[in-house]
């Protein structure tokens, strides 16, 4: 029988280490195929590796363990003989109550820091279950899809917006520096906007500009009906949308009003596009 694999993203070493030796104890079987520090490295490892099980810290440098997490959902081969079910998730967490709560609501497993045995075996025989039902199911046609999915819709209510968080009325404006002046652009003029670099890109029908905010700085502050993300790095007025289009892979991308440019759609956010 083929030894379940894991993979294990954590930016201490010291960490990662320990949670590693308290796996060997709590499931013995399971082999740790590496260990890495960061997300970047986290989504490369995942793909080239495909493990059964993903043990992912929440806080990494430069992408979080939900961000290194959604952008494998949305890279994760689905199809030909290779294709894998997506791996079991656990994040590994120091957060507060109100985080341990949304990953519970999510059914999404979870590991506080520092780890404790008597939870980590726990959490071992839940994954081994989880593992034992994809090898039931996994020869059913469409399983290995709506495991995906299922993993889909979890991520999207854990990057969606916190629970209690205070709401402000939506931007009316923007403000762009060009050389030594400031444009004001109407938020009612922008078709997209989009994370490049260090910088936001809003393109409106007729212009772009360049922004110094964060895409994730500004989300909060924009009318969640009249913009739809459509990747961790893309936001669309949904008006602008004209049609949406389906490759032979089954990636969804959008043709714009006002705009000859094609977007492509992530599958964390094709669900909007279902009905279409």
């Amino acid at each position: 029988m083929t030894r379940p694999t894991a993979l294990i993203a954590e930016d201490e070493p010291l960490l990662a280490q320990a949670l590693q030796a308290e796996l060997a104890q709590a499931w013995p079987a399971l082999q740790v195929l590496r260990s890495v520090g960061d997300g970047v490295s986290a989504v490369e490892a995942a793909l080239a590796l495909q493990p059964d099980v993903l043990f992912f810290d929440i806080r990494m440098p430069g992408q979080s363990g939900l961000e290194a997490a959604a952008e494998l959902a949305d890279a994760w081969p689905t199809e030909g003989p290779d294709a894998k079910p997506f791996p079991a998730l656990v994040f590994v967490t120091a957060y507060d109550q109100y985080a341990v709560q949304a990953f519970e609501a999510e059914a999404v497993d979870y590991v506080l820091k520092p780890v404790q045995s008597a939870r980590l075996q726990k959490t071992a025989s839940k994954l081994q279950l989880a593992l034992a039902s994809t090898a039931q199911a996994a020869p059913e046609t469409g399983a290995n899809e709506a495991k995906l999915e299922a993993t889909l819709a979890q991520l999207r209510s854990l990057l969606g917006p916190a629970a209690g968080a205070p709401t402000a009325a939506p931007l009316q404006v923007l403000q762009a520096s060009v050389g030594s002046s400031i444009h004001i652009i109407p938020v009612a003029d922008v078709v997209y906007l989009e994370a490049a670099d260090k910088y936001l890109r809003v393109l409106t029908g007729t212009q772009e500009y360049l922004l110094r905010t964060p895409l994730k700085e500004l989300l909060p502050q924009l009318d969640t009906q009249v913009f739809w993300q459509i990747h961790r790095g893309t936001v669309v007025r949904a008006q602008a949308v004209r049609s949406v289009s389906r490759d032979e892979a089954g990636r969804l991308s959008l043709t714009l009003h006002h705009r000859s440019e094609k977007l492509p759609v992530s599958r964390l956010y094709a669900h909007r596009f279902k009905a279409m």
